[in-house]
């Protein structure tokens, strides 16, 4: 009994070491990935390979680290789209948008602008930076060189519009991307909820064009919000919306000028005001950069129906900031931020270039806990939140 014992003690104290060893020599799956690194065959494989590490990185808690291979990998002169492609992809989920958009511009420019993937998720990444005009010529050159049969485009040209208060529009690109791919569960979702948004009618002409108004004076001054809200339906002859559709088509091809003449016949044959129009017009007028042309539509509006096209006031404070009439531009954007993130970020910016830094940290503050209640935070916020609060303990 006692060789027995003594003979499986034996065993025991020889397999120790065997199975302390297989622990020891577990291979470090970041040092591997860095071996391969070095050994790659080719500059693809090497981007690849970093991509990879970088995800492991992220993965395993050693997020600085991960960053830092990112931005290193950002700063390389590799001939790799995809690779770029998929950089920029990596961006966009740390919410770093400005390094998101350069790896997404970097492979379109690598397929000299070829790249409808990269397009569409430009387009996403500038439209959650409230780049609007951006994020539409991005996602509009995207379903161009799809023969507008991209449904993923669609529905993300879709929320631009909706962004802009083009909420005909947007319903059009979600029916699109549903005819494309009926099993778009977004874009279904997006046409249940837009319902009661409002909506352009077609209506029978039974009376003669309206008069055409005194085109609105250029005034540096934000107008009061329109009284109500409510949706409602917008009414046009067929020929009014024949021509808002050519103006509308000519716009997304790049053809500017067409389109400028087009709402113009629209606004002649409505008095000089059709808020769709209106705006529609401005936004090419600015493209144009014929800003005192779309300054003066965007105060119509602004005017009219300021609470129903809160956008109006976004674009109004952008063209206030150009010119450097901070006060009404911080204005401006103050009437159109209530809910909106991207709006308490500009109205945030432009108090802080005013020198109001409790203001400042206000406006960033309701622009973090709007983002919280998505369940979203920036990485870049706590650096942001506590730059803004030693300048407002200094005032």
């Amino acid at each position: 009994m006692k060789k027995l014992i003594w003979f499986v003690a034996l065993i025991s104290l020889f397999s120790l070491p065997a199975f302390a060893q297989d622990v020891d020599n577990t291979p470090d799956p970041v040092a591997t990935l860095r071996a391969q690194i070095e050994g790659a065959a080719s500059d693809s494989d090497r981007l690849r390979l970093r991509l990879k590490l970088a995800d492991l990185l992220l993965s395993t808690g050693h997020k600085t680290e991960a960053i830092a291979e990112l931005s290193s990998i950002a700063s390389s002169d590799v001939f790799d789209p995809i690779g770029f492609y998929n950089l920029g992809n990596a961006f966009a989920r740390l919410d770093n948008n400005e390094s998101a958009i350069a790896a997404y511009r970097k492979a379109i420019e690598q397929r000299k602008g070829h790249y409808s993937r990269a397009l569409n998720n430009l387009g996403v990444v500038l439209l959650r930076a409230g780049r609007w005009d951006d994020a539409h010529e991005a996602l509009v050159s995207a379903l161009q060189l799809e023969n507008f049969r991209y449904a993923e485009a669609s529905y993300n040209l879709g929320r631009v519009y909706a962004a802009r208060g083009q909420n005909d529009l947007a319903a059009r690109e979600w029916r699109r991307a549903l005819v494309i791919d009926p099993k778009h569960d977004a874009a279904k979702e997006a046409l249940a909820t837009s319902g009661t948004a409002e909506r352009i009618v077609v209506v029978a002409a039974t009376k003669p064009a309206k008069p055409v108004n005194k085109p609105a004076s250029v005034t540096k001054s934000v107008p009061p919000s329109a009284s109500s809200a409510s949706p409602k339906s917008l009414e046009l002859d067929q020929s009014s919306f024949d021509f808002l559709q050519r103006a509308r088509n000519a716009s997304e091809r790049g053809k500017m000028t067409e389109a400028v003449e087009n709402y113009r016949r629209v606004l002649s044959r409505e008095g000089g005001y059709f808020a769709p129009a209106n705006l529609e017009l401005s936004y090419v007028l600015l493209s144009l950069k014929r800003y005192d042309e779309a300054l003066a539509n965007l105060l119509e509006v602004s005017k009219r129906d300021g609470a129903r096209y809160p956008i109006s006031y976004f674009y109004l404070a952008r063209l206030y900031e150009r010119s450097g009439d901070l006060k009404l531009a911080e204005a401006a954007f103050s009437q159109a931020a209530p809910t909106n993130t991207q709006f308490l970020l500009d109205v945030s910016r432009v108090r802080e270039k005013l020198g109001d830094y409790k203001g400042s940290l206000e406006a960033m503050e309701n622009y973090l806990k709007l983002m919280q209640d998505q369940g979203q935070k920036p990485v870049w916020s706590d650096q942001r939140l506590a730059e803004l609060r030693t300048k407002a303990g200094k005032q």
